[in-house]
């Protein structure tokens, strides 16, 4: 047992008779081994891409809200009226009519 673990150690089967078997299988390893961690990277920076485009989702969101917001005050009648004050049109106290036209083709 211990014979094994120092041949290991030091490397024997490396340089042994059937040592193209091991080197073979080293490099498959090494090329897994390789694969496995670029494919992590990229996992990781497509992770971190998704958060980013997440927190701009919830930047653009809450800025449609406030605009909305605004918009909504804008539109009130009565900050319309104040503002058209402010500018010295009033509101008419008499209701709008409504005009019909008559088509001229007799």
């Amino acid at each position: 047992m211990k014979k094994s673990i120092y041949s290991i150690l030091k490397g024997r089967f490396l340089v042994s008779d059937d040592a193209f078997k091991s080197w073979k299988m080293i490099f498959f390893l090494s090329g897994l081994a390789l694969v496995m961690i670029a494919s992590s990277h990229s996992a990781d920076k497509k992770v971190h891409e998704i958060a980013k485009l997440n927190n701009q989702v919830k930047e653009l969101r809450s800025a449609m809200i406030d605009g909305r917001g605004r918009l909504m005050k804008l539109k009130k009648e009565s900050f319309l009226e104040n503002k058209m004050a402010e500018k010295g049109i009033a509101i008419s106290e008499v209701p709008p009519k409504k005009i019909k036209v008559k088509s001229q083709k007799e």
